[in-house]
């Protein structure tokens, strides 16, 4: 199985159109956005916490 070209994209981009609208592409994108936000800002939380356990040892 090759890599992944412009006119696969191309093509997944536009099935992704026709199933959920253009409408509701913002929405989706805008919660995969804070999705993503959520999940950097808890394992930063994550590595803060550990190193203060280091720190402490």
């Amino acid at each position: 199985m090759g890599a992944v070209g412009p006119t696969q994209i191309l093509l997944i981009a536009l099935v992704i159109l026709l199933l959920f609208g253009g409408r509701k592409i913002p929405e989706l994108m805008r919660g995969l956005g804070q999705g993503m936000k959520e999940f950097k800002d808890a394992s930063s939380r994550k590595e803060d916490k550990a190193d203060e356990g280091e720190k402490d040892a």
